[in-house]
This record gives structure tokens, C-alpha cells and sequence, in this order.
């Protein structure tokens, strides 16, 4: 199979579970955004591992799978509880690292709540916002916001690539990622508040201008977390971050604009929100 189809074949299966996923309803989003955010922590580590840095892979991976839980059951428990239960876990990181008698006890801690941070917090917080969102707008599941949010994350990296591919000459940051340029980069950011546009005439819940903004957004900090996870990946020596996906690389690697992007576009969406509420 050449590369091209196989990259074809993995890349519509990967769209159909994700908005299949999405789409269902909340159990099908959080089991979903769960495994992708398990899986990826997982690659996380197994990437250091690779590297020889060192991380508490299983423990990271039980701390990060409880936080996941408790952020997407926040509005049961109360959020100053999941502040404090969260912290709770993550200190037992600390506690941990007492008792592996390795070298750099600091790093390795900082390795292992990285992750956590990094990786599985994004897709914890958009599985709270949108059951939080849900049932501000009456208790019926509405995933709109989240599928617009992928919707111009995907159609960025679409027009990023093939306006760079076109006319591309000027690097946008060639020490870190080569083939990145700035022509590519507004060329994705100009497509992206496009297709906001277009989403608004379907998904009412914001007006074209907030989805044209948050395309903005998504077309800069999407661009900005995928050079973060290029450094990541030159500064331990690897290409990419895993083969899970034929064609595409790893967990990291496809969601690299989703982990910056997701908190700037939350701010605003919560923003949104919280002006509506008060204005009815």
C-alpha cells in the first residue's frame, strides 16, 4: 500500500470516530477523549523512556486517568474538591520519587506531571465544558462547540499545508520545524476564520464573528502547540512521536494543536458563556 493511500485510509477512519465519537452523545465523547488522552500520555513517557529520561510511567499513568475522571465529574463534586483532590494526587508524585533511588528526582518529577498537564488535561477540560455547557442550555446534549473547535483545527493544518506547499518561502520557525512557513501559516489562519464563517450559518450557538474569532485562535495557538511538540520530539531525537496512526505519526502528533489551543479557545467560549447568562 503507498503512503499516500495509506494515509488516505487512516486519515477518514480517524475523522469518522472522531465525530462519530463526539457527535453520540457525552458517555461516547468521554470514553473517546479518555483512550486518546491515556493513549498519548502513555506515548508521552514512552518517548522519555526512549530518550533515557526517566518519568513514573505507571504511576503518571493512574494519576493522570484519575484527574481525567474527577475534572469530567467536577460539576457533581464541586469544583474546589477536584482542586484539592487533584493536587492531592499529583503530590503523591513527589512522595513517589522518595523511594526510586534515581538521579534527577526533580526532572523525573517534572516529567510526570508534564505529561499529565500536557497531554490529558485538554481533553479532560473539554469533556467538562461540554457537559457543563449541555446542561446550562437545558440538559440536552449539544456538541456543536467542540466539533466547530476540530472543524477549524483540521481545516487550519489543511490550508497551512497545501498554501505552504504552493507558494511557501518564507521560514516561519526553520529552527525547530523546517518546512513551516509564514505563508503557509496566515494561508491556514485565513481558512480556518473562513470556515468559521461557514460553521456559523449551521451551529448558531455563537455569532460569525465569535466563530471567525475563535478560528483566529485556533489558526495561531494550533500553529504554536504544533512547534512545541516539534521541539519536543528534536530535543529527544525522534521524528515522530509514535505509529498508532499509519501515515500520521502518533497520538501526539495529531493532537499537537489541539493541547495549546484547547485553553485559549475555552477562555473564550467560557467568556461567551458567562455574558449570556447574565445578559437573559
Amino acid at each position: 500500500m503507498s503512503n499516500f493511500l495509506k494515509r488516505t485510509l487512516t486519515g477518514t477512519i480517524f475523522v469518522v470516530v472522531m465525530i462519530g465519537g463526539i457527535f453520540w452523545n457525552h458517555y461516547s465523547l468521554e470514553i473517546l477523549f479518555f483512550l486518546i488522552a491515556m493513549l498519548g500520555l502513555d506515548e508521552f513517557y514512552r518517548l522519555l523512556a526512549k530518550a533515557g529520561r526517566e518519568s513514573q510511567h505507571k504511576l503518571g499513568l493512574l494519576c493522570g486517568a484519575t484527574i481525567f475522571f474527577l475534572i469530567t465529574i467536577s460539576k457533581l463534586i464541586g469544583e474546589p474538591a477536584v482542586l484539592y483532590l487533584s493536587f492531592s494526587l499529583l503530590a503523591t508524585i513527589f512522595f513517589a520519587e522518595l523511594y526510586r533511588n534515581k538521579p534527577n528526582p526533580f526532572q523525573n518529577i517534572g516529567y510526570t506531571i508534564l505529561g499529565i498537564i500536557y497531554v490529558v488535561m485538554p481533553f479532560a477540560l473539554w469533556v467538562n465544558f461540554i457537559k457543563g455547557y449541555s446542561f446550562e442550555m437545558g440538559g440536552k446534549y449539544n456538541p456543536h462547540l467542540l466539533l466547530g473547535f476540530f472543524f477549524l483545527l483540521w481545516t487550519n493544518d489543511t490550508g497551512a499545508y497545501l498554501v505552504g506547499m504552493s507558494i511557501g518561502k518564507h521560514k516561519l520557525w526553520e529552527r525547530i520545524s523546517p518546512k513551516k512557513t509564514w505563508e503557509g501559516f496566515f494561508g491556514g489562519v485565513i481558512l480556518a476564520m473562513f470556515i468559521g464563517y461557514v460553521i456559523s450559518l449551521f451551529y448558531p450557538e455563537l455569532n460569525y464573528i465569535l466563530w471567525m474569532l475563535m478560528g483566529l485562535i485556533v489558526g495561531v495557538f494550533g500553529t504554536m502547540g504544533d512547534l512545541v511538540e516539534s521541539a519536543f520530539k528534536r530535543s529527544l531525537d525522534v521524528k515522530d512521536s509514535g505509529s498508532i496512526l499509519p501515515g500520521h505519526g502518533g497520538i501526539l502528533d495529531r493532537f499537537d494543536g489541539v493541547f495549546l489551543s484547547t485553553p485559549f479557545v475555552l477562555v473564550l467560549l467560557q467568556l461567551v458563556i458567562t455574558v449570556q447568562l447574565m445578559t437573559e
